[in-house]
């Protein structure tokens, strides 16, 4: 198989130079123009070629699953094995059957209705691939949020380019040598480099781009997109919202959040980022929450369970958006034993912390958090939690507690976010058959299910004209028959 591009670029003012870029681009268009002339060349594939694609891609994971979880581990400086295992390994396995299950049904023909004036003509959409999908894949589940996006594009019969994220050097590595084994570049490259090749790469004129990140490079992508006029999927984040309503069992709920806050360390761009508890339970909440934790991840700072930060620079970040709260009048819980340095599974293992007495000024409650700091915000009537979601960014997720009942139904009918879980948090995310996508700062379009096929297919509309048929008798010249024909049509 052909080895995949690597373009590691370190000026030392730290900033894109004229000779750097145009060497960079010349390089990845050589590439682009490679697999869209071998697209054009060989044409769509077939239903069988696809599924070998995804047989081929699912059987590189499964042989490499021990290479993953180490690669994975070592990035982050400690990852656990078992979130590992199941959030990327399950997860990319269980998307990758559900794409090689689903796809005959998706390319076969859609039949659309022909207006009686037409008839009996036909009319039918045939979904044909868009050619080369560019994506720009994220840290933080730097495997999942790689391959299913590809498996989508092969699904849907593309060539893909792909750039992982400069964080997590190892297992870009590691999907390099992977990929490489099982597709030639023409079908699947990958290329590593640092964020100006990443800047360089997301300009290139592909025939759509998907990128999983943070709102503000996601901006910076679509302005980069936007220049070749390439359609754009942005999976971003932002602050989902949990609502944990009056009518909800606190231990239920709080140990439901814990996990869909503490997996990965809070890095998970869906992940509770606050919660909004009627005011008289909050310090019920809190108990509720320490109780979880404390169960979920016993002696939290050296279980092998729970994963440390993935940068020093991140690390930094989140504990600057907690002093910053300290300094603005917060109040800390930090959930955990203490221990020192040394003692600690790895050095950027940062304890649990909930945060009260919260204000709108302090970082953490206008920044996306991505860490296992969760603040609480106090409501009087779910009409106040409603409004105090509505003013703010419409979030990736949003995660709602509590019985069927009119405040249920308030929070359904009367907030926008990406997706909902109800008495659960993140596991949304897990249906294969649900789309996954934001709105407004939590992004564009959507992937999984058929829509991440459609998103990747362009839908062709096709009309078939019969042998006989209203063309043949209006048309020129134009008489008297003409005009009250198109008076009975407007009525």
């Amino acid at each position: 198989m052909s080895s995949t591009l690597a373009v590691h670029t370190e000026p030392s003012s730290g900033e894109v130079t004229p000779d750097v870029v145009p060497d960079i681009r010349a390089g990845l268009m050589a590439i682009l123009e490679r697999q869209r002339t071998a697209f054009i060349r060989q044409g769509p594939p077939s239903l069988d070629e696809r599924r070998r694609n995804l047989t081929k891609l699912m059987k590189a994971v499964h042989d490499r699953r021990g290479d993953i979880i180490h690669a994975i581990s070592d990035d982050f400086g400690h990852r656990s094995h078992h979130e590992t295992s199941l959030f990327e390994l399950v997860s990319v396995t269980s998307g990758l059957q559900y794409l090689h299950k689903n796809v005959a049904r998706w390319m076969r023909p859609e039949r659309r209705r022909v207006a009686i004036q037409f008839a009996p003509a036909k009319a039918r959409i045939e979904y044909q691939p868009l050619g080369v999908v560019g994506i720009i894949s994220p840290w933080n589940y730097p495997v999942a949020l790689t391959l299913m996006p590809l498996g989508t594009a092969l699904a849907a019969g593309n060539r893909v380019m792909i750039k992982p994220s400069e964080v997590t050097p190892a297992t870009t590595q590691l999907i390099r040598s992977m990929l490489a084994e099982v597709f030639d570049q023409e079908q699947v490259a990958v290329i590593s480099g640092d964020a100006r090749l990443g800047a360089a790469f997301a300009g290139l004129p592909f025939d759509h781009v998907l990128f999983t990140g943070s709102t503000s490079v996601g901006r910076a992508v679509l302005r980069a997109a936007s220049d070749n006029l390439v359609p754009a999927t942005l999976e971003l984040g932002g602050k989902s919202p949990a609502i944990i309503d009056r009518g909800a069992p606190l231990a239920t709920a709080a140990r439901r959040v814990a996990y869909g806050k503490l997996a990965n360390a809070g890095q998970t761009c869906i992940a509770p980022d606050y919660v909004l508890v009627p005011q008289e339970n909050v310090q019920d909440f809190v108990q509720a929450y320490r109780d979880a934790v404390s169960h979920l991840y016993p002696r939290i700072t050296t279980n092998p369970d729970y994963t440390s930060i993935v940068s020093d620079r991140q690390h930094a970040r989140l504990l600057s958006l907690l002093a910053d709260a300290r300094e603005k009048g917060a109040q800390l819980v930090e959930i955990g034993e203490e221990a020192d340095g040394p003692l600690r599974t790895h050095p950027r293992t940062l304890s649990p912390v909930v945060v009260l007495n919260t204000t709108e000024d302090m970082r953490l409650m206008t920044e996306e958090i991505f860490g296992p700091i969760l603040p609480i915000v106090p409501y009087r009537e779910i009409n106040d939690a409603v409004a105090y979601v509505n003013a703010r960014p419409r979030p990736l997720a949003l995660y709602f507690f509590g019985p069927r009942g009119p405040a249920r139904d308030l929070v359904l009918q009367h907030t926008t976010s990406g997706g909902v879980s109800i008495n659960e948090t993140n596991l949304h995310y897990a249906q294969d058959d649900l789309p996954f996508g934001g709105v407004g700062p939590g992004g564009m379009g959507a992937y999984h299910g058929p829509e991440g096929f459609k998103t990747l297919s362009h839908a062709k509309g096709v009309f078939e004209q019969a042998g006989l048929n209203l063309t043949d008798i209006i048309r020129p010249p134009f008489g008297r028959l003409i005009e009250r024909l198109v008076e009975f049509m407007l009525r």
